[in-house]
């Protein structure tokens, strides 16, 4: 009994429960979402894991300049296959898809028939993220090259008078315990901020009079959120990252607003 016991312990040290503390970097979006995921799997587990959120460019250089992640999951495909493409992460996975939303200021009549119109307006400031250094940028210029084919010009005019005033090492953080997309419309920087759906949730909850309107199908810009285990992490990481696609992992993500999104990418784009 003593060495079947000795030998149960053994291989209980070999899992994840017992496995270093995996360093999970994700993009800030997923913040809510994936700590709700973390805790989730080490109840489950036993294993620790430690979260670092922020944009997803700025971690993408981080990890590629070497700091310690064991996993990286990003508002894009890009940047984890920039990894895999320079050989420091595995495979990307698809894992989840959000999109884009408008969160509007109180007051402000916007609805999605008069959205481009209002943003074109030289009195409204519109906000977005910053884009390269954020996905959540890239995917607002995506609207707005989308708007040129609506009315001329209109790219070039939305590009020069966007606020990018999250997303980079040196945007404001917002207060404690408020998000950064409602702090900014609620301070009066933004009028409207194109920021993902989910954010504009989450920033709703905080302002319930700031308003959350779908942007139309021909300015609707979707975002395919991909992960990828970094090279040389321990095995746990493996756990976690299955975890995060498994049927319980998608549940917790659906709960935050995201639609799953499970397909291994072991090359390309997306």
């Amino acid at each position: 009994m003593r060495a079947s016991a000795m030998i149960i312990a053994i291989l209980a040290m070999t899992g994840p429960a017992a496995a270093e503390t995996i360093q999970l970097y994700a993009a800030g979006s997923l913040k809510a979402a994936l700590t709700d995921v973390s805790k989730a799997y080490e109840a489950s587990t036993g294993g620790k894991v430690e979260g670092k959120y922020g944009p997803s460019g700025l971690l993408k250089d981080e990890i590629a300049h070497g700091a310690k992640a064991d996993i990286f999951a990003s508002a894009n495909m890009e940047h984890p296959q920039a990894l895999n493409d320079q050989k420091k992460g595995g495979p990307v996975v698809r894992f989840a898809r959000n999109k884009l939303c408008a969160l509007v200021k109180p007051g402000l009549a916007v609805d999605n028939k008069n959205l481009l119109e209002r943003m074109l307006e030289k009195d409204v400031k519109v906000g977005t993220s910053t884009p390269k250094a954020d996905p959540s940028g890239d995917y607002a210029f995506e609207v707005f090259r989308k708007a040129d084919a609506i009315k001329a010009g209109a790219q070039a005019e939305l590009e020069k008078k966007a606020l990018q005033l999250t997303g980079n090492a040196k945007s404001a953080p917002a207060p404690a315990g408020r998000t950064v997309y409602g702090w900014h419309v609620s301070e009066g920087r933004a009028d409207i901020f194109l920021t993902y759906c989910t954010n504009a949730l989450v920033a709703q909850k905080e302002n319930p009079d700031q308003r959350i309107v779908d942007l139309p199908d021909n300015l609707a810009v979707g975002a395919d959120y991909g992960l990828t285990v970094i090279n040389g992490a321990p095995s746990a990481a493996r756990h976690l990252a299955d975890f995060i696609v498994s049927p319980e992992g998608q549940k917790i993500l659906e709960r935050h607003g995201f639609t799953p999104g499970n397909e291994i990418k072991s090359g390309g784009r997306s």
